[in-house]
């Protein structure tokens, strides 16, 4: 019997390792739940062999095509074409908006054939003033967004497809692991299992001018030098609190390319000399596989990224996120699931001077803390088998 074949639009960069994880954690997905359905990856351009390779220790038979669909239809290379034909439905995986919008256009208006959308935030990016895009959103047979702000939103501008809920970030599911990497790391670090926490931070806008050669902005870059100290002020406390009054070290490590001199300028070198010995600082990137081996051996985790948190969240490790205006709604999701006192607005003084104590409550009382993150991870796990179940019911219609 044949399998039904989906496209699965993801993939959408390489600089950060939660948008990594997108790709292969709907596989993950999929496969666990579907596995009468055959996937077929179509990436954004810049998916580079190293982020293939490690889906490939996973995926066995990962097939990943490349492309764009011409004005007449058409696809610009065979392997693309030969997926859209064989496909029956395109599933747009997680990530900031519909990343993929003008790849879901071509394919439903040049095929006919449905798409749905797991776990995205919407109105970061004044999509309402994109031309066609309610009226795209509104075709999709399911929309989920990955934080409640962004179901209402879209609700109260119009947007009309016939099933919209709340649906989790797909990288919650991500489970590709390098453990030699990992313990390699911790043991040249000295480094203990359990006996330490991991701490991210990041600018208020990231500066894709540094690592992709896009052009330089004036006006964000100067946003980011004039917030930084103010954004890592009270992180860089929780640093200093939790070597001096408990057992744990912390690791200062990175979730994007951009992170590591930030961390280094405004965490490692900023602290008391005291401090510094049980810190440590990781100076390269990682690829995710070998940042959640990392994840799930540590106490816990803190500081302003979003994605780290998901999965250490995803494997029941407590991790407490800061989050602000410039980053879109998705740190809401964390109210959604449980976590909200692990949610901490920088923007609010009142939010910030809780920073502080919330990490020093999730190191000494750690136990409390992850049967805490595994009840959000079963709360993620419900929604998730919801949004299967939709895109089964989708793929059943077509059949029948």
């Amino acid at each position: 019997m044949n399998k039904t074949t989906i496209i699965l639009r993801s993939a959408w960069q390489v600089m950060n390792i939660g948008d990594i994880s997108h790709t292969p954690a709907a596989l993950e997905l999929l496969e666990k739940n579907m596995p009468g359905v055959e996937v077929i990856v179509w990436a954004s351009d810049d998916l580079t062999e190293e982020a293939i390779t490690m889906m490939r220790k996973r995926f066995n038979n990962l097939q990943v095509v490349k492309g764009s669909i011409l004005e007449n239809g058409k696809a610009t290379n065979i392997e693309l074409q030969q997926a859209i034909d064989k496909s029956v439905f395109l599933l747009h995986a997680s990530g900031p908006l519909l990343v993929g919008h003008e790849e879901v256009k071509a394919y439903t208006k040049h095929t006919g054939k449905p798409y749905g959308v797991f776990g995205i935030t919407y109105g970061g990016y004044n999509e309402p003033n994109w031309t066609g895009l309610t009226e795209l959103l509104s075709q999709a047979s399911f929309l989920y967004f990955r934080d409640s702000p962004s179901l209402e939103k879209a609700i109260k501008e119009g947007i009309k497809a016939p099933i919209m809920k709340l649906g989790p970030d797909v990288a919650f599911s991500f489970d590709i692991r390098d453990d030699l990497k990992a313990k390699r790391f911790l043991k040249e670090n000295d480094l203990e299992e359990n006996h330490f926490l991991c701490c991210i931070i990041r600018y208020r806008y990231t500066p894709f001018w540094r690592v992709k050669g896009t052009e330089f902005d004036e006006s964000k870059h100067e946003i980011n030098e004039s917030m930084k100290e103010k954004d890592n002020e009270e992180i860089r406390q929780a640093i200093i609190e939790v070597v001096r009054k408990t057992k744990y070290k912390v690791l200062i490590c990175p979730e994007d390319q951009t992170q590591m001199v930030l961390s280094k300028e405004m965490l490692l070198e900023k602290l008391p000399e005291d401090v510094r010995e049980r810190v440590v600082w990781r100076e390269k990137f990682w690829l995710t596989d070998e940042a959640l081996s990392v994840y799930i051996r540590s106490a816990g985790l803190f500081g302003s990224e979003m994605h780290s948190p998901i999965l250490c969240i995803g494997h029941g490790i407590p991790a407490i996120v800061c989050r602000w205006k410039e980053q879109s709604t998705k740190g809401y999701m964390w109210q959604d699931f449980g976590l909200g006192d692990w949610l901490f607005d920088l923007d609010k003084e009142s939010d910030k001077k809780k920073i502080v104590p919330a990490v020093l409550n999730l190191a000494m009382n750690n136990k409390d803390a992850k049967n805490k993150a595994l009840e959000a991870k079963k709360h993620v796990e419900k929604l998730q088998i919801e949004m299967i179940d939709t895109l089964q019911q989708e793929l059943n219609k077509i059949s029948i």
